[in-house]
């Protein structure tokens, strides 16, 4: 899950952004590429944003498998050999 599926080949399209005058001022003057910045930014939050919604999603069922860990022991543990 540290991947963010998406087309990177897909078309480009404008967006209007407002942004700190003086923000912009200092990335123009650092020769920070805002386009790219954006993209790279979004691709992290997004990550974030969807494993917080899998976790969330998923919670019920890892606290019953903890539970059942806690109780039981891993199902291996009869297995083993060391």
């Amino acid at each position: 899950m540290n991947t963010v599926a998406f087309n990177n080949a897909a078309a480009k399209k404008s967006a209007n952004l407002s942004i700190s005058s003086d923000l912009l001022q200092q990335a123009k003057q650092l020769n920070i590429n805002l386009s790219q910045t954006l993209e790279l930014q979004l691709i992290a939050i997004i990550r974030q944003a969807k494993q917080s919604q899998w976790l969330a999603e998923n919670r019920a069922a890892l606290d019953e498998y903890n539970r059942r860990i806690e109780s039981n022991g891993p199902f291996s543990d009869g297995l083993r050999r060391f």
